[in-house]
């Protein structure tokens, strides 16, 4: 997801987004150390996108 249209979404949805992620990366940790995941590059999407998400909470709060 782009910065742009994380910038345009509330405090509480970014929030929503953010514990989605995250859930998600742990599962994807999981199904690839058990050899399930076939989209390896998923990871680092999901990492990156949690990373913009906490990029952008800390812009809203200053």
């Amino acid at each position: 997801m782009k910065a742009k249209e994380l910038r345009e979404k509330s405090v509480g949805d970014l929030n929503e987004m953010k514990k989605k992620m995250a859930l998600d990366l742990m599962n994807a940790r999981f199904k690839n150390s058990t050899g399930q995941l076939d989209n390896k590059s998923l990871i680092s999407k999901l990492r990156r996108d949690v990373a913009r998400i906490n990029t952008i909470l800390r812009e809203k709060a200053s």
